[in-house]
């Protein structure tokens, strides 16, 4: 086995919980891999970064620009799952303002919703929210932020009506007291938000990706035993839940009780709802946001986890 440095991009996210646990629990150093994190303020800027072979793994959310991209000819390639939008769990939700009058998503019409960047995730889910409502995209003022702060800042000051925030900027949110939840994402649609996904450079290396992968899958299922069980319905906690917490917040470097708020639903085996890839794929398309169609076998690999799978116990 030969022993490889891989870097990896990603944001300060509790959705990195995989990749910690694969670090802190030795998974990585098994597969003879070190990993160099290289964290980034936006999916943009992680996307870009792997298809330009300036890190070898990215792990965030699903953009048209990425898409895009790969349209245009880049070699990245999703591999895995890292957080999707499943009911009973939050990844994602629809804030107002604690004093706003809104009270249904239906109240959202003609009213200013917050974004980070046009084409981005929460671009994406605000305006299917919309659709699924009877509305469109004419019904709201959508409005660029760049960043989540700004989207959260925007909303404090009520200079937007509503925003998307994922988890621990949804407690953030709602500790500092400005903000409540309109809806939860995962009970108004299905939705593969973010995954993993290599460079084109790193793809060539199909033993090593493997390696990653197992070593990845690993840090995934110790993470789902210890957070995302359920009894009776209900999550318990696992034998390994504090652990996980203090992890995450040594990487995130967020205070433990907003970590225990914070944690998204992942596969525990990584896989992906790789249809519903090619549902955002076409979606884009039709609101003019990717130029040139693309199909999700051009942008989604399987072969490599389903390769890692096969040399892991249950």
């Amino acid at each position: 086995m030969k022993p490889i440095t891989l870097s990896v991009g990603l944001l300060k996210l509790a959705g990195g919980v995989p990749l910690y646990l694969a670090s802190e629990k030795g998974f990585f150093k098994e597969e003879g891999i070190t990993v160099d994190y290289k964290w980034f303020d936006s999916s943009n800027a992680v996307n870009v970064a792997v298809a330009s072979n300036n890190v070898d793994v990215g792990a965030a959310g699903f953009t048209a620009d990425l898409y895009n991209m790969v349209a245009a000819g880049q070699k990245v390639s999703i591999v895995a799952d890292k957080g999707k939008e499943e009911k009973g769990y939050q990844l994602s939700a629809l804030l107002v303002h604690k004093d706003s009058p809104i009270k249904t998503i239906e109240d959202l019409k003609g009213k200013k919703i917050g974004l980070t960047t046009i084409g981005s995730s929460n671009h994406y889910m605000s305006v299917r929210i919309l659709e699924k409502h009877g509305m469109t995209v004419k019904d709201a003022e959508l409005v660029p932020m760049n960043t989540t702060r700004g989207q959260m800042e925007a909303l404090k000051g009520k200079n937007v009506d509503a925003i998307i925030l994922n988890t621990s900027n949804i407690t953030v949110a709602l500790k500092e007291g400005y903000a409540r939840v309109l809806a939860n994402v995962a009970d108004e649609m299905t939705y593969q938000s973010t995954g993993t996904f290599i460079s084109p450079k790193f793809a060539e290396n199909k033993d090593a990706a493997v390696r990653f992968l197992r070593a990845y899958v690993k840090g995934m299922r110790y993470y789902h035993d210890a957070v995302l069980m359920r009894k009776d319905g209900q999550l318990v906690k696992g034998q390994n839940y504090d652990e996980v917490v203090k992890i995450v917040a040594k990487y995130t470097e967020q205070p433990e009780d907003i970590i225990r708020e914070s944690f998204p639903y992942m596969d525990r085996d990584g896989k992906l709802m790789v249809d519903d890839i090619q549902t955002q794929i076409d979606w884009y398309t039709k609101e003019k946001l990717m130029p040139k169609p693309l199909q999700v076998k051009d942008i989604v690999n399987t072969e490599l986890l389903d390769e890692a799978l096969k040399t892991l116990k249950n």
